[in-house]
């Protein structure tokens, strides 16, 4: 591998390692390389940072390397701490809403095993915005963990109960669904309870 290509690659693990940062040694061992090269591609990348105008500079400190915003640039990042986050959720966890809508109460697993891919994110976000809750265990092994909508979910929409979900598309199965066909369930579910609330 090149020196500029391992430079690239330093940069991208520092960015990875953050607040904990990585030590000449642990950059070594990744990149296989010796010390005297990890601690050269580190000192170039410091280097690169102070010469020209970034957002970011480069610390070292107790022999950890790490990335840093600018004391300068402080006031910006302090406005963007207190700006309130956005309502908009992930596509992601719109998909896996939606499928808990239709199919509590439902595990974490059932969820991954209709969109395809893991789950985890999306659904930590979603109980975050008391979207969803836990509502119980499966009988089984393991009791994996029952999730359901909340009463906030019912008030996001615009809804009064369950019952004024819209109803699925007739060719829809849920238990069959690919990560692409959520992308499209979703997009019907979200008009149909637009359509609802203008109604």
């Amino acid at each position: 591998m090149e020196m500029n290509e391992l430079k690239a690659v330093t940069e991208g693990l520092l960015f990875a390692s953050g607040d904990e940062g990585i030590t000449i040694k642990q950059l070594a061992r990744v990149l296989k390389v010796q010390d005297q090269t990890a601690e050269s591609l580190l000192e170039e990348l410091k280097s690169d940072y102070e010469s020209t105008n970034r957002g970011i500079q480069m610390m070292h400190s107790h022999d950890v390397f790490q990335l840093t915003t600018k004391p300068e640039h402080s006031p910006y990042l302090t406005t963007l701490l207190e700006t309130p986050p956005s309502a908009r959720m992930s596509q992601a966890a719109l998909e896996t809403l939606a499928i808990i809508a239709y199919k509590q109460p439902i595990t974490k697993t059932e969820i991954e095993d209709i969109r395809g891919v893991k789950s985890d994110r999306p659904v930590q976000t979603l109980i975050s915005r008391s979207l969803i809750e836990e509502v119980g265990r499966k009988e089984g092994a393991g009791r994996p963990r029952l999730f359901s909508t909340t009463r906030d979910f019912l008030a996001y929409f615009g809804l009064t109960s369950l019952d004024e979900l819209p109803p699925l598309p007739e060719d829809a199965n849920t238990n069959q669904l690919e990560e692409e066909e959520a992308d499209l369930f979703f997009d019907k579910f979200s008009e149909q309870i637009e359509d609802s609330r203008q109604s």
